[in-house]
């Protein structure tokens, strides 16, 4: 009796289980046509992607080499490399875009560039992925971009509690206002004594008879 009711749930789950496989599939699948049928709609990411990408490399390039952040300067650096080499590809996929490197450029005439049996899988894609787009936003270079202008590697040698800041609290933040506007009020008037500065010397003049 219980191998029969094992049995009955271990079949109604895998029958859930293909179905919820197929659902993926038939889903994965409207995407990727529905991109490939859309090219237009392709190429406006990809336009927007870099039109991102080279208003943050701008902005690292405004930066001395001591001040911009090591993080962002290299992740940009990594994308202006794949984008110049012709390894970026952009895949949309409706509302979201991803944005992946590949191993050669499309116009490479490589025996590996031009084999398809040699590209690279589907299922390395995930690791290949440098940026996702949702609603106009590149998470990825909006994340690696934080704090671009703040040089870590300046902030080493101090002591791991002094390498970052942490907000005041609420008496800081109080005591702060406090002295701000005691430095705003006027001087209280003394009255200048010269003398008490300058010692006043007499000299008695006699007239010689």
């Amino acid at each position: 009796m219980l191998f029969e009711v094992l049995y009955c749930i271990t079949s109604i789950l895998g029958v859930w289980c293909r179905s919820l496989l197929s659902d993926y599939r038939e889903a994965c699948r409207d995407m990727v046509v529905g991109a490939r049928e859309r090219p237009l709609k392709a190429s406006l990411y990809a336009s927007e992607f870099q039109a991102a990408l080279v208003e943050r490399s701008n902005q690292l390039g405004l930066l001395s080499p001591w001040t911009r952040s090591a993080a962002s300067d290299a992740h940009v650096q990594n994308l202006v490399k794949l984008q110049s080499q012709g390894r970026l590809r952009l895949l949309s996929l409706g509302l979201l875009s991803v944005v992946y490197g590949v191993d050669h450029d499309p116009d490479t005439t490589l025996y590996e560039a031009q084999c398809s049996s040699l590209s690279a899988p589907w299922r390395e894609i995930p690791h290949r992925v440098l940026d996702v787009g949702f609603c106009w936003r590149w998470w990825v270079l909006e994340s690696k971009m934080k704090d671009y202008d703040v040089n870590e590697e300046e902030f080493r040698h101090l002591p791991a509690d002094m390498q970052r800041t942490s907000p005041p609290g609420l008496q800081g933040v109080q005591r702060n206002e406090s002295l701000h506007r005691q430095s705003w009020l006027p001087l209280p008037y003394l009255p200048f004594n010269f003398h008490s500065i300058i010692p006043t010397t007499v000299v008695s003049m006699k007239s010689e008879g």
